[in-house]
């Protein structure tokens, strides 16, 4: 039998525009069971070809319920649909060998390379739609069924504003004064590819503050004043910002903030008898809790989990971020002054909870930030 081995040797994680490369072995080895009683032809095994391709899946909730099982036999190298979902994107298969021969105990190796485009759609497993990516690795025995195996492997938008044409305009309008600094007597000059420029533009729409405060008022009066530092952000940052409750009339007893994804599902996207707006808007990725009763100042700080898609836009889906605050107020008097001897604390307490939601943009990071945190196994595969 032959043992096939595929590593991706420049990690899961890839920003859209990157080049991915995979090593793929094919060992012969021979059964415990079968190593006393071998052939002439068991010494030798043929494979009639082999080739490599990306393929990206697109399913909704419906395909996915209804899909359970996994198909690694096939007849046809195309493939436009399976178990996974409907191919919307895949690269030309490349062939990486014809022919070919292995004897008993020897390994064959050989490189795969692959560069995915700047317009890919991002991975992303939402509660209506899901984008999944595999490297689709198909080789055959002369006389059998296609065999395949796929690795899995994660996608990033280079940002939902990077079209190509407004690419050079954005960035003669943008600071492109880089953070480090360079050496001008340097005889070598950077290429300026799409994808560096695009990185250039994040890091500058990330990197910039600017601080903006909003009023926070209910029915009865000011709550307090919020300010946040910047509204554009990296996967794996912290979203920071303070609030004032001394310039407020009304009590605020405590507050949570969530970060939130609105999911938008396109027209055309078969996604019948689901009540779109509430699946997009209940999901929560992370949250701050405080208590607030008695305090003057406080202090949001929302890491950014680095598993979640950043904001793009496809023709089957679009996704934004958004902070979602409630605030637990009351007009009744909580606390002591230094008047009241016998004071004792109220049994029941009038609330009310008023709720405002703020957009904000959150952008990919460097894919090494994230494959710090995960491994990059080999997939094996068995021919028979």
């Amino acid at each position: 039998m032959i043992e096939l081995t595929a590593r991706l040797t420049t990690g899961t994680v890839y920003l859209a525009g990157e080049a991915l490369e995979c090593c793929i072995t094919f060992c012969h080895t021979t059964q415990p069971e079968h190593r006393d009683s071998q052939s002439h032809s068991d010494i030798l095994e043929n494979l009639a070809w082999a080739s490599a391709q990306i393929h990206c899946f697109f399913s909704t909730s419906k395909n996915t319920n209804e899909k359970t099982s996994t198909v690694e036999k096939t007849t046809s190298l195309e493939v436009t649909s399976c178990d996974i979902g409907d191919v919307v994107f895949h690269t030309k298969p490349k062939i990486l060998f014809c022919d070919l021969t292995i004897p008993l105990g020897e390994t064959k190796t050989f490189w795969y390379r692959e560069s995915l485009p700047m317009e890919a759609p991002p991975s992303y497993r939402g509660s209506l739609v899901k984008y999944s990516y595999k490297v689709t690795i198909a080789t055959q025995k002369v006389g059998s069924h296609i065999r395949m195996a796929r690795i899995p492997f994660r996608v990033l938008p280079i940002s939902p504003i990077m079209n190509m044409q407004d690419l050079a305009a954005l960035c003669g309008n943008e600071t492109t004064d880089e953070l480090q600094p360079t050496n001008p007597f340097s005889e070598e000059r950077k290429v300026e590819t799409p994808l560096t420029m695009a990185l250039q533009v994040l890091q500058n729409l990330t990197a910039r503050r600017s601080p903006n405060s909003y009023m926070i008022t209910n029915t009865r009066g000011k709550v307090g004043r919020f300010c946040l530092f910047k509204s554009a952000y990296k996967l794996g940052e912290d979203i920071v910002g303070t609030f004032d409750f001394s310039v407020g009339t009304v009590v605020c007893m405590q507050v949570s903030v969530s970060l939130q994804p609105e999911e938008i599902i396109k027209k055309k996207t078969p996604t019948k008898n689901i009540n779109k707006e509430s699946s997009s808007r209940l999901m929560t990725v992370a949250r701050f809790h405080e208590v607030t009763l008695g305090l003057t100042h406080s202090q949001l700080i929302l890491p950014i989990p680095l598993h979640i898609t950043p904001a793009f836009d496809t023709d089957e889906v679009s996704l934004n971020w958004r902070l979602h605050f409630e605030f637990v107020t009351t007009n009744e008097k909580l606390l002591p002054s230094t008047e009241d001897k016998d004071w004792n604390a109220p049994l029941n307490v009038p609330i009310e909870t008023m709720v405002w939601n703020l957009s904000v943009k959150i952008y990919s990071t460097l894919p090494k930030q994230i494959m710090q945190t995960g491994g990059n196994d080999a997939y094996k595969m068995v021919i028979k």
